[in-house]
């Protein structure tokens, strides 16, 4: 099992920048990709965000694409989150998770909120 702790969110203005972390710990050896989803008020979970754990390709959602970076530090079994031009339609609480090669993610943070105002 990973265990993924999130920290960075916050509260900032439309075309604002955060950086979330994600902490893993446990198993990280198992790790082959991480993400990042979010979830907002009264809607479903939609993807943001992956990383290779090995390789480092990533992948993002339209939504974000151009605005957010995913990127990671092997050493420190960390992934980050870098958000750029916030937009309202950004707010959400964000989780981080992992998971292993042909494994669906099993491994999911406590999430971290996000709020940009207008």
């Amino acid at each position: 099992q990973v265990q993924l702790v999130e920290t960075g969110g916050g509260l900032v203005q439309a075309g604002g920048s955060l950086r979330l972390s994600c902490a893993a710990s446990g198993r990280t050896f198992s790790i082959y990709v991480m993400g990042w989803f979010r979830q907002a008020p009264g809607k479903e979970r939609e993807f943001v965000a992956h990383i290779m754990w090995s390789g480092g390709s990533t992948n993002y959602a339209d939504s974000v694409k151009g605005r957010f970076t995913i990127s990671r530090d092997n050493g420190k079994n960390t992934v980050y989150l870098q958000m750029n031009s916030l937009k309202p339609e950004d707010t959400a609480v964000y989780y981080c998770a992992a998971r292993e090669v042909r494994r669906p993610y099993d491994s999911w943070g406590q999430g971290t909120q996000v709020t940009v105002s207008s």
